[in-house]
């Protein structure tokens, strides 16, 4: 059985340059993916593998079910640069997902950040954040 993204890449490259793209993508097909379910869900995902993002979001979302914002505050600031810094890489990807998080980013850091942080509102936001990456990372 074939993987999607294999079928798309050698249909792109027989479409876009002739056969001879389509030999090198026929050669460099990873044959590990056949039957591999995260790796076909990682490899049809919008913007790609989000789990070390997620993982700093719900690292924060437990401060913040203990009632420590600042030190949530503090973690969401290592997931704002973090996903500033990828921007390059996964904005090219999916933008408008790509912009539907960094818009929950905003929401949750603009929570947290606020001069009398509401513990109620910042949870929400964090919950909504893991909702939205799950949703952006996930299949298409």
């Amino acid at each position: 059985m074939s993987h999607p993204m294999q079928f798309r890449t050698i249909l792109l490259s027989m479409l876009v340059g002739g056969f001879a793209p389509f030999a090198a993508a026929v050669v460099s097909i990873p044959v590990s993916l056949a039957g591999s379910r995260e790796a076909n869900a990682a490899t049809s995902s919008k913007l790609g593998n989000l789990a070390g993002f997620r993982t700093i979001a719900t690292d924060a979302k437990a401060l913040l079910d203990k009632g420590d914002v600042a030190a949530a505050k503090t973690r969401l600031k290592d997931l704002e640069m973090s996903w500033d810094e990828a921007e390059a890489g996964l904005k090219p990807r999916a933008a408008a997902a790509w912009h539907e998080v960094d818009k929950a980013i905003d929401r949750t850091l603009a929570a947290v950040r606020s001069n009398s942080p509401d513990l109620a509102a910042c949870k929400a936001a964090i919950t909504d954040l893991i909702a939205v990456m799950d949703r952006a990372g996930g299949p298409t």
